[in-house]
């Protein structure tokens, strides 16, 4: 959603201007915002590494309250990297060394992201299985306990579900 949103702040600004947000000219401006960038993606992998290890650590809490921050960090990100997109022609011929320097950098990032999203999945597959566990035990308890001609006990009807409410409140 931020990112379409950012998209369209950026695609409204070249269509109002006819040139792309910050356009760079200098070697310096190039420097600061490939340093921008690289300053982002550090602070970024950092809120990462630290969500993954609560997660693991089954502190999904404490994991929640780095949201705030990590999304923060995404938007200048997604931001920095419009610029980097818009002013690649520029940076390729001027500075090609720290192009790859961040090329080098996202893939760490990347790699590391794919830890996490890893992380997160068996997570949230996890607290469901308990969830659908809970759910079962629940409607099995409710649902009258009759046999069947054969002796053997019924499957609680479908009808006989009780949904589950949960707190989120930690």
């Amino acid at each position: 959603m931020r990112r379409a949103r950012l998209r369209r702040n950026v695609m409204q600004t070249i269509e109002s201007t006819g040139k792309p947000p910050h356009r760079i000219e200098t070697a310096a401006d190039g420097e600061r915002l490939v340093k921008h960038l690289a300053d982002v993606l550090d602070a970024l992998l950092g809120i990462v590494e630290q969500e993954t290890e609560l997660v693991r650590a089954g502190r999904i809490g404490q994991a929640t309250q780095l949201e705030t921050r990590k999304a923060e960090l995404c938007g200048l990100y997604l931001g920095a990297a419009e610029r980097i997109k818009a002013n690649s022609a520029f940076l390729g011929a001027n500075m090609p060394d720290k192009v790859d320097e961040l090329r080098r950098r996202h893939d760490t990032f990347r790699a590391l992201l794919q830890i996490n999203l890893t992380v997160l999945a068996t997570a949230h597959a996890v607290s469901e299985g308990i969830i659908r566990g809970v759910a079962g035990e629940l409607t099995r308890k409710s649902a009258p306990q009759t046999y069947c001609p054969s002796g053997r006990p019924t499957a609680p009807a479908p009808n006989a579900v009780r949904p589950v409410a949960l707190s989120r409140s930690f």
